[in-house]
């Protein structure tokens, strides 16, 4: 009984309340924004969907530049590619290096060119790398001749840069 009479009597001192009310709302407040998303992590979260829809349409529209190259090998016909990669796109983030040369010895620090200002800081791209091709299937309608299938290996392994053993051509339906 004492408990209630002593909460009665804070509630009627007016500067108590208002302390109180204030804390209360400062308490919602803090657990209201940790149930909201931050802007960083939903960012954070969606790049690599951006960089993975980045490869995606490096390696089609690839496919459809050689399709278009290799119908125009006589004999080819009809084509249809399908290119593997084997990674997502690649940064490479600019630095600068310091050399310091004593005696018998050389020491060298290596550190990232950071960009922006405060809290914003990001390192510089220096370069973005596309997706390496690792494989290709070709599909045509005129490799039943061995000699349109041959120039349909050398002509893929010379555009993409792979050697013969990574490149699979089939005669089509």
């Amino acid at each position: 009984m004492e408990l209630f009479k002593k909460i009665g009597d804070l509630w009627r001192n007016k500067k108590t309340t208002v302390v109180t009310a204030l804390g209360a709302v400062g308490l919602l407040l803090i657990m209201i924004s940790s149930i909201l998303p931050d802007k960083k992590q939903s960012a954070e979260q969606n790049s690599p969907k951006t960089e993975i829809t980045a490869a995606e349409s490096y390696c089609r529209e690839t496919e459809k530049r050689l399709e278009d190259f290799l119908e125009k090998i006589e004999g080819a016909g009809n084509v249809e590619v399908y290119l593997t990669v084997g990674s997502g796109e690649r940064y490479v983030y600019a630095a600068e290096e310091k050399k310091a040369v004593s005696e018998n010895k050389v020491e060298r620090d290596e550190k990232y060119v950071l960009i922006g200002g405060g809290s914003e800081r990001e390192p510089l791209i220096e370069k973005v790398e596309t997706p390496e091709i690792t494989g290709a299937v070709i599909i045509c309608s005129g490799c039943d001749s061995p000699l349109v299938e041959e120039r349909i290996y050398k002509a893929v392994s010379a555009a993409l840069g792979i050697s013969t053993m990574k490149i699979y051509v089939s005669k089509g339906a």
